[in-house]
């Protein structure tokens, strides 16, 4: 009802934008999207490092949402927690194999069905990896080994790696060398912290979903600011439910009494470490 009341095609800033509705004139996305072009031109292994709610999957999902089918085949997969040959087992059924229980075979069935797809399809295969911090050792070490085997001759994928930032400190292991030699980009992304270019990115955001006026007041949005410390995810969570509170209470626009109240509704079960809105 709150978008109706404020001339809104969808929830502004959702987890789940893409196309029309993201807004891809942040900083963060304005460094990363030139870099991901670039290796899909020259296929290599790919590293999105970042806190919480910093929009790195938001990125990545909107850049290959993009990418041209069938010259493309995206793969994504968000279950790190299982062990290294059930990744590539889940791999190997993303390509159309038939997963064998022997890494040897599958290894070398993921790499036939990889050229048969870039030379006889004609299609590129984009591999994500989400959730990669949560990679166990074993895996990142097995990585390695797999690499050095499907790129032997040639790249065949771009493979991305996305993960909160203990995930560049991991790679920068001993133990990880020839892992992180392989990486031919890293993205690291930031939240926000500067003030106008805050305020100017949930104005695209509001604009992406038809926001045609101004709803925040300035308190409202100064405090939105200080109370997410720049972090997207937050931001939109505020943003949605004081746009909700000023629906109930019958008002035209979000002022700061509304953004407290959305701030108290957020945070009163913050875990410890969160935003708050001092």
């Amino acid at each position: 009802m709150y978008r109706k009341r404020f001339g809104l095609t969808g929830h502004p800033m959702p987890k789940d934008a893409q196309g029309k509705t993201f807004f891809d004139q942040t900083a963060n996305y304005q460094r990363f999207s030139p870099i991901f072009r670039t290796l899909l031109d020259e296929p290599g292994l790919g590293v999105v490092t970042g806190e919480p709610g910093v929009g790195k999957t938001a990125a990545v999902r909107n850049c290959c949402a993009e990418l041209p089918k069938p010259d493309y085949l995206v793969v994504y997969q968000c279950d790190t927690a299982v062990a290294p040959l059930d990744l590539y087992r889940n791999l190997a059924v993303e390509l159309g194999v038939r997963p064998s229980h022997r890494r040897a075979l599958l290894w070398t069935d993921i790499k036939k069905a990889l050229v048969h797809m870039v030379d006889e399809r004609g299609t590129a295969p984009v591999v994500v990896i989400d959730e990669a911090h949560l990679l166990s050792d074993q895996f990142l070490l097995d990585l390695g080994g797999f690499l050095n085997f499907a790129f032997d001759s040639r790249d065949l994928l771009t493979l991305w790696l996305i993960g909160q930032t203990s995930l560049r400190r991991t790679l920068q292991m001993q133990q990880h060398l020839a892992l992180a030699m392989r990486v031919s980009a890293h993205v690291h992304f930031e939240p926000l912290s500067d003030h106008d270019a805050f305020a100017a990115v949930i104005a695209g955001c509001l604009a992406t979903v038809g926001g045609k006026r101004k709803l925040l007041a300035d308190p409202a949005l100064d405090l939105l600011f200080r109370s997410s410390r720049g972090v997207f995810r937050v931001a939109g969570k505020l943003l949605r439910s004081a746009l909700r509170l000023a629906h109930e209470h019958d008002q035209a626009f979000v002022d700061e009494h509304l953004m407290e109240q959305a701030v108290e509704q957020i945070f009163v079960l913050a875990p410890a470490g969160a935003p708050t809105k001092s």
